[in-house]
């Protein structure tokens, strides 16, 4: 199996450390997210993925390079943002499969890539969670308060997706497939879903991310 990693970000609600590496070089635990990353792919058995990447490319590549990952590992260079959608287009050029997966390079999770990839055009979705307390109440009395949880019943894109090379054709050249490909296949009944309930997943989007994302990478990526 194949994958795409969508690196290619400027992380900008992590400066001032952004302002010296590129989102998939900060690190958790010493060890920057996209090494993280390809750990977790290789333990599904990927063998080869393409990374794209834009924003301080060079420093990505040549810390890959020094790297013995155990992945072929290709890079499709975006000179200007392309969004999700024009970087998965421009990326699978590179990567001749009939079917990829494309994983978010801010993504740290323990998502089974195997049941995912049961169904082609289908996007893994966990539980949304709160990030603050929940407050129930009577009136105008709080009778209990809870920490951050899971909303039963309400799934979110996990930010992981198994597809057929077919869809690139409606792919945008510029654009997020969220926002273009996905609603027009969701339309006409032709992407689906897969969920994981009780998945440990984390979007590495803040110095609070990180902190949290630390104290559990061990059991997430094992």
């Amino acid at each position: 199996m194949k994958a795409i990693i969508l690196a290619g970000g400027r992380g900008k609600r992590l400066r001032p450390i952004t302002d010296y590496v590129p989102k998939p070089l900060v690190p958790i635990r010493n060890i920057p997210i996209i090494q993280w990353q390809l750990q977790y792919l290789k333990k599904f058995d990927i063998n080869e993925a393409v990374i794209c990447t834009g924003y301080k490319q060079e420093m990505i590549e040549n810390y890959l390079d020094a790297k013995k990952t155990g992945i072929k590992l290709r890079f499709s260079v975006e000179e200007t943002p392309l969004g999700t959608g024009g970087a998965i287009k421009k990326a699978a050029e590179i990567i001749q499969a009939e079917s990829f997966f494309v994983i978010n390079g801010d993504t740290i999770t323990d998502i089974d890539l195997k049941r995912l990839g049961a169904k082609e055009n289908s996007v893994a979705a966990i539980n949304l969670r709160t990030r603050f307390g929940i407050l129930e109440t009577i009136d105008d009395k709080i009778i209990q308060f809870k920490e951050k949880q899971d909303i039963p019943d309400l799934w979110m894109n996990a930010g992981i997706y198994h597809l057929n090379r077919n869809i690139l054709k409606d792919l945008p050249d510029k654009g997020d497939i969220e926002k273009t490909t996905f609603p027009e296949y969701a339309k006409n009944d032709k992407l689906y879903v897969v969920k994981f309930k009780d998945a440990r997943w984390y979007s590495i989007d803040s110095f609070k991310d990180v902190e949290e994302c630390s104290a559990d990478i061990e059991k997430i990526i094992k």
